[in-house]
């Protein structure tokens, strides 16, 4: 069984936060895959089902950021869920938005729910790193964060959720190359061969 938990802050203020981008990607998994009811546990709201003929459970929890371990531990415990076998889809600045990279173990770079479920279980966790871009200074990293999305990152974001959702199959049975891939096209998709002009780079007959 494999544990995704989503990281952000509950409630409506924080619902389109770029720091929520985490919710948002487990929702899009949770939609997509037609998966079980979320329900009130483990300090979250948690629902399963199946992905690929694989068996999930999808965490989100609801003790705002710094206190995600607490959730975590407490459904790991519950389904004696090994780090190995977690999933954590969070926010990354340190990636351009609209990249994703998947990585296992690592420090937090900062990010409190990271941070938080370190210390709770440890480093030895997948994590889906979903680029929202630096704001240049540090000192408006909190601001950039917890600030909404903004009508143009919907052009990438919207795409991207996609993407995750649709490659979902993908990043349960480990396959983390495959699944960034189909991520990547889904952001940007392959520009279509357009016919070139009669002769446009044909080879010409050689003359006698």
């Amino acid at each position: 069984m494999l544990l995704l938990v989503g990281l952000g802050n509950p409630g409506p203020s924080y619902r389109d936060n770029r720091h929520n981008v985490g919710f948002m990607a487990v929702d899009a998994i949770h939609g997509r895959w037609r998966l079980g009811p979320y329900r009130s546990k483990f300090h979250g709201d948690l629902a399963d089902g199946v992905i690929d003929g694989e068996k999930v459970l999808i965490l989100k929890p609801q003790t705002y950021m710094n206190e995600s371990g607490r959730a975590v531990q407490a459904a790991m415990t519950f389904y004696k869920i090994a780090p190995a076998d977690v999933v954590v889809l969070h926010d990354e600045l340190d990636l351009a938005a609209g990249k994703l990279r998947v990585k296992k173990g690592g420090g937090h770079a900062g990010h409190n729910g990271l941070r938080s479920i370190q210390g709770h279980v440890g480093p030895d966790f997948r994590r889906v790193r979903i680029g929202v871009g630096h704001p240049g200074d540090k000192d408006k990293v909190v601001g950039h964060v917890l600030k909404d999305f903004s009508k143009e990152d919907r052009t990438w974001l919207e795409p991207l959720l996609d993407g995750i959702a649709d490659g979902a199959g993908l990043l349960v049975k480990g396959d983390d190359a495959g699944f960034q891939n189909k991520v990547a096209l889904a952001v940007k998709p392959p520009r279509p061969n357009t016919p070139r002009p009669d002769g446009a780079g044909a080879n010409k007959e050689k003359k006698d």
